[in-house]
Protein backbone atom coordinates (compact mmCIF):
# COMPACT_ATOMS: atom_id res chain seq x y z
CA UNK A 1 0.00 0.00 0.00
CA UNK A 2 1.34 3.49 -0.95
CA UNK A 3 1.08 6.49 1.85
CA UNK A 4 1.06 10.17 0.43
CA UNK A 5 0.94 13.36 1.51
CA UNK A 6 0.32 16.81 0.05
CA UNK A 7 3.53 18.21 0.68
CA UNK A 8 5.61 21.19 -0.76
CA UNK A 9 2.46 23.74 0.24
CA UNK A 10 4.41 26.56 1.66
CA UNK A 11 4.75 29.72 -0.01
CA UNK A 12 7.84 32.94 0.49
CA UNK A 13 8.11 33.03 4.05
CA UNK A 14 4.51 31.59 4.85
CA UNK A 15 4.90 27.71 5.75
CA UNK A 16 2.79 25.11 5.61
CA UNK A 17 3.21 21.93 7.43
CA UNK A 18 6.32 19.82 8.78
CA UNK A 19 7.25 18.91 5.35
CA UNK A 20 10.55 17.68 6.62
CA UNK A 21 8.99 15.14 9.02
CA UNK A 22 6.20 14.11 6.62
CA UNK A 23 8.72 12.83 3.61
CA UNK A 24 10.02 10.59 6.00
CA UNK A 25 7.26 8.93 6.57
CA UNK A 26 5.42 8.64 3.40
CA UNK A 27 5.90 6.68 0.06
CA UNK A 28 4.87 9.17 -2.52
CA UNK A 29 4.82 12.96 -2.49
CA UNK A 30 2.09 15.38 -3.71
CA UNK A 31 4.12 18.55 -4.40
CA UNK A 32 2.26 21.55 -5.00
CA UNK A 33 3.63 23.52 -8.45
CA UNK A 34 3.10 27.11 -7.47
CA UNK A 35 -0.27 27.39 -8.61
CA UNK A 36 -2.29 26.95 -5.48
CA UNK A 37 0.46 26.69 -2.86
CA UNK A 38 4.52 26.33 -3.24
CA UNK A 39 7.18 28.52 -5.06
CA UNK A 40 10.44 27.82 -7.00
CA UNK A 41 12.18 26.88 -3.93
CA UNK A 42 9.87 24.89 -2.34
CA UNK A 43 9.45 22.49 -4.96
CA UNK A 44 13.39 22.78 -5.07
CA UNK A 45 13.27 21.54 -1.66
CA UNK A 46 10.28 19.43 -2.29
CA UNK A 47 12.36 17.54 -4.97
CA UNK A 48 15.33 17.11 -3.28
CA UNK A 49 13.75 15.47 -0.03
CA UNK A 50 11.94 13.00 -2.16
CA UNK A 51 14.91 12.26 -3.83
CA UNK A 52 16.80 11.52 -1.17
CA UNK A 53 14.86 9.13 1.09
CA UNK A 54 13.17 7.95 -2.21
CA UNK A 55 9.64 9.04 -2.24
CA UNK A 56 7.91 9.23 -5.16
CA UNK A 57 7.04 12.59 -6.41
CA UNK A 58 3.70 13.51 -7.87
CA UNK A 59 2.25 16.49 -9.95
CA UNK A 60 -0.23 18.35 -7.37
CA UNK A 61 -2.02 20.33 -9.62
CA UNK A 62 -4.37 22.79 -8.98
CA UNK A 63 -6.31 26.29 -9.83
CA UNK A 64 -4.64 29.30 -10.49
CA UNK A 65 -5.67 30.40 -7.05
CA UNK A 66 -3.22 31.17 -3.92
CA UNK A 67 -5.22 33.27 -2.15
CA UNK A 68 -7.71 30.31 -1.89
CA UNK A 69 -5.15 27.40 -1.63
CA UNK A 70 -6.94 25.99 -4.80
CA UNK A 71 -10.19 25.19 -2.68
CA UNK A 72 -12.46 27.47 -4.92
CA UNK A 73 -13.65 26.03 -7.78
CA UNK A 74 -13.03 27.81 -11.00
CA UNK A 75 -15.41 28.36 -14.10
CA UNK A 76 -12.29 28.20 -17.14
CA UNK A 77 -12.40 26.78 -20.84
CA UNK A 78 -10.87 24.09 -22.23
CA UNK A 79 -8.04 26.18 -23.31
CA UNK A 80 -7.19 27.81 -20.16
CA UNK A 81 -7.19 24.44 -17.33
CA UNK A 82 -4.96 22.53 -20.30
CA UNK A 83 -2.61 25.47 -20.84
CA UNK A 84 -2.68 25.52 -16.51
CA UNK A 85 -2.07 22.06 -16.28
CA UNK A 86 0.54 21.71 -19.23
CA UNK A 87 2.57 24.54 -17.30
CA UNK A 88 2.58 23.39 -14.17
CA UNK A 89 3.50 20.20 -14.76
CA UNK A 90 6.85 21.15 -17.04
CA UNK A 91 7.45 23.23 -14.06
CA UNK A 92 7.84 20.71 -11.48
CA UNK A 93 9.55 18.10 -13.81
CA UNK A 94 11.88 20.58 -14.59
CA UNK A 95 13.30 21.24 -10.85
CA UNK A 96 12.83 17.64 -10.45
CA UNK A 97 14.95 16.81 -13.09
CA UNK A 98 17.51 18.81 -12.09
CA UNK A 99 18.17 17.41 -8.89
CA UNK A 100 17.66 13.70 -10.17
CA UNK A 101 14.25 13.06 -9.43
CA UNK A 102 11.17 13.05 -11.51
CA UNK A 103 7.57 13.43 -11.91
CA UNK A 104 6.30 9.62 -11.56
CA UNK A 105 2.09 10.62 -11.43
CA UNK A 106 0.17 13.34 -11.15
CA UNK A 107 -3.20 14.03 -8.69
CA UNK A 108 -5.33 16.97 -8.43
CA UNK A 109 -5.84 18.85 -5.95
CA UNK A 110 -8.76 20.32 -3.39
CA UNK A 111 -11.40 22.25 -5.54
CA UNK A 112 -10.32 20.58 -9.03
CA UNK A 113 -10.22 17.26 -7.30
CA UNK A 114 -13.84 17.38 -6.27
CA UNK A 115 -14.80 19.01 -9.31
CA UNK A 116 -13.14 16.45 -11.83
CA UNK A 117 -15.39 13.44 -10.14
CA UNK A 118 -18.31 14.80 -12.17
CA UNK A 119 -17.08 17.62 -14.52
CA UNK A 120 -16.35 15.63 -17.73
CA UNK A 121 -15.17 18.99 -19.45
CA UNK A 122 -12.82 19.36 -16.94
CA UNK A 123 -11.78 16.54 -16.77
CA UNK A 124 -10.94 16.43 -20.39
CA UNK A 125 -8.75 19.52 -20.11
CA UNK A 126 -6.64 18.03 -17.47
CA UNK A 127 -6.32 14.64 -19.26
CA UNK A 128 -5.56 16.04 -22.62
CA UNK A 129 -2.97 18.35 -20.59
CA UNK A 130 -1.22 15.28 -18.72
CA UNK A 131 -1.79 12.95 -22.13
CA UNK A 132 0.21 15.76 -24.04
CA UNK A 133 2.92 16.34 -21.30
CA UNK A 134 3.41 12.32 -20.96
CA UNK A 135 1.62 9.55 -22.40
CA UNK A 136 1.80 7.18 -20.27
CA UNK A 137 2.14 9.66 -16.86
CA UNK A 138 -0.11 7.51 -14.01
CA UNK A 139 -3.07 9.92 -12.69
CA UNK A 140 -3.89 9.13 -8.88
CA UNK A 141 -8.36 9.80 -8.43
CA UNK A 142 -11.16 8.95 -6.76
CA UNK A 143 -12.62 5.89 -7.49
CA UNK A 144 -15.90 6.54 -10.34
CA UNK A 145 -14.34 10.02 -10.91
CA UNK A 146 -14.64 11.56 -14.86
CA UNK A 147 -10.96 12.03 -14.77
CA UNK A 148 -10.22 8.67 -13.69
CA UNK A 149 -12.43 7.14 -16.22
CA UNK A 150 -11.27 9.79 -19.03
CA UNK A 151 -7.76 8.65 -17.97
CA UNK A 152 -8.56 5.02 -18.44
CA UNK A 153 -9.81 5.89 -21.73
CA UNK A 154 -7.09 8.06 -22.92
CA UNK A 155 -4.06 4.59 -22.32
CA UNK A 156 -3.06 6.35 -18.67
CA UNK A 157 -2.62 4.10 -15.76
CA UNK A 158 -5.16 5.20 -13.07
CA UNK A 159 -4.78 4.39 -9.49
CA UNK A 160 -7.25 4.59 -6.79
CA UNK A 161 -6.94 7.11 -3.96
CA UNK A 162 -8.63 6.76 -0.85
CA UNK A 163 -8.78 9.22 2.46
CA UNK A 164 -8.04 8.10 6.18
CA UNK A 165 -8.32 11.98 7.49
CA UNK A 166 -11.79 12.48 5.51
CA UNK A 167 -15.30 11.45 5.79
CA UNK A 168 -17.23 10.05 2.81
CA UNK A 169 -21.07 10.39 1.66
CA UNK A 170 -22.62 7.05 0.67
CA UNK A 171 -21.95 7.82 -2.92
CA UNK A 172 -17.90 7.18 -2.70
CA UNK A 173 -17.39 11.02 -2.54
CA UNK A 174 -15.97 13.39 0.22
CA UNK A 175 -17.87 15.16 2.73
CA UNK A 176 -17.46 19.05 1.94
CA UNK A 177 -15.14 20.82 3.66
CA UNK A 178 -17.49 23.23 4.67
CA UNK A 179 -20.02 20.83 6.46
CA UNK A 180 -19.20 19.68 9.85
CA UNK A 181 -16.99 16.60 10.61
CA UNK A 182 -15.56 16.72 6.97
CA UNK A 183 -12.07 16.49 8.29
CA UNK A 184 -10.77 13.96 11.21
CA UNK A 185 -8.84 14.70 14.25
CA UNK A 186 -9.06 11.69 16.13
CA UNK A 187 -5.68 9.57 15.60
CA UNK A 188 -7.07 5.69 16.76
CA UNK A 189 -10.19 6.54 14.41
CA UNK A 190 -8.22 7.68 11.76
CA UNK A 191 -5.53 4.51 12.06
CA UNK A 192 -8.17 2.01 12.56
CA UNK A 193 -9.70 3.55 9.29
CA UNK A 194 -6.70 3.34 7.76
CA UNK A 195 -5.80 -0.29 8.26
CA UNK A 196 -9.33 -1.07 7.31
CA UNK A 197 -9.05 0.70 4.03
CA UNK A 198 -5.64 -1.38 3.52
CA UNK A 199 -6.94 -4.71 4.37
CA UNK A 200 -10.54 -5.13 3.29
CA UNK A 201 -10.93 -2.06 0.73
CA UNK A 202 -13.73 -0.65 2.64
CA UNK A 203 -14.65 2.63 4.69
CA UNK A 204 -17.47 3.85 6.56
CA UNK A 205 -19.84 6.33 5.56
CA UNK A 206 -20.94 8.91 7.43
CA UNK A 207 -24.43 7.72 7.60
CA UNK A 208 -23.22 4.29 8.48
CA UNK A 209 -23.02 2.66 5.48
CA UNK A 210 -19.86 0.75 4.09
CA UNK A 211 -18.32 1.77 0.98
CA UNK A 212 -15.96 0.12 -1.39
CA UNK A 213 -12.96 1.58 -2.13
CA UNK A 214 -10.01 -0.94 -2.84
CA UNK A 215 -7.52 1.81 -2.66
CA UNK A 216 -3.92 1.45 -4.00
CA UNK A 217 -2.97 4.73 -2.06
CA UNK A 218 -3.72 6.08 1.23
CA UNK A 219 -3.78 9.86 1.88
CA UNK A 220 -2.95 11.98 4.86
CA UNK A 221 -3.07 15.88 4.44
CA UNK A 222 -0.06 17.35 5.28
CA UNK A 223 -1.81 20.46 5.91
CA UNK A 224 -4.00 19.01 8.83
CA UNK A 225 -3.18 19.86 12.89
CA UNK A 226 -0.94 16.87 14.10
CA UNK A 227 -0.71 15.57 10.93
CA UNK A 228 3.12 14.26 11.64
CA UNK A 229 1.67 12.87 14.15
CA UNK A 230 -1.03 10.95 12.79
CA UNK A 231 0.76 10.13 9.79
CA UNK A 232 3.35 7.93 12.08
CA UNK A 233 0.29 6.99 13.81
CA UNK A 234 -1.12 5.45 10.82
CA UNK A 235 2.07 3.88 9.33
CA UNK A 236 2.74 2.07 11.98
CA UNK A 237 -0.93 0.84 12.46
CA UNK A 238 -0.45 -0.67 8.81
CA UNK A 239 2.86 -2.18 9.55
CA UNK A 240 1.34 -3.63 12.72
CA UNK A 241 -0.91 -5.23 10.27
CA UNK A 242 0.96 -6.83 7.96
CA UNK A 243 0.50 -4.02 5.29
CA UNK A 244 3.81 -3.32 3.46
CA UNK A 245 4.34 0.16 2.48
CA UNK A 246 5.41 1.24 -1.33
CA UNK A 247 5.20 3.59 -3.84
CA UNK A 248 2.34 2.73 -6.02
CA UNK A 249 3.97 4.68 -9.27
Amino acid sequence: MDLNADLGESFGSWTMGEDTAMFQLVTSANVACGFHAGDPVTMLDSCRAAYELDVTVGAHVGYRDLAGFGRRSLDMSFDELFGDVLYQLGALDGVAHAVGASVDYVKPHGALYNRLVHDAEQASAVVAAVNSYDPGLPLLGLPGSELLKQAEEAGHPVFIEAFVDRAYQADGTLVPRSQEGAVLHDVDAIVERAVRLATKGEVVALDGSVVKVQPDSLCIHGDTPGAVQMAAAVRAGLEAAGVELEAFA
